[in-house]
């Protein structure tokens, strides 16, 4: 009887074990690729602190506004015309307006100050 119990527990722990190791693999290559993923996205530092601070890419405002190039006057059209039309419907419809157009106008400060950064380090 003492026999076929510890065969029970030795195949037991086998078992286990081995699920372990394999959920332990499937980990380890999740990660590799996440970070693969991470580290070949043409992303910096700040585009991705912007993205996690204001919870929109880029792509996404520009998608939620309807815009292919960024211009401040384009923008701001959009922007009135989409909150205009949504104006009496969805309280929610309008955060989102408001967040992608946030996004955006970060996006513009942070292209100035680049811009203004590297004019003063040329001269």
């Amino acid at each position: 009887m003492a026999k076929y119990l510890a065969q029970l527990i030795v195949a037991g722990t086998q078992v286990v074990a081995k699920a372990f190791a394999r959920a332990i693999r499937q980990e380890i290559e999740a990660s590799q690729q996440a970070a693969t993923r991470m580290g070949s996205s043409a992303k910096t530092r700040s585009e991705r602190m912007a993205n996690q601070k204001l919870g929109l890419s880029l792509d996404e405002a520009k998608q939620i506004l309807n815009i292919k190039d960024l211009t401040k006057e384009e923008v701001e059209e959009k922007f009135q015309a989409l909150l205009k039309a949504n104006e009496k419907t969805s309280l929610y419809l309008q955060s989102k307006i408001v967040r992608a157009k946030e996004r955006i106008d970060h996006e513009f400060s942070e292209s100035q100050q680049q811009s203004k950064s590297q004019a003063e380090s040329k001269t």
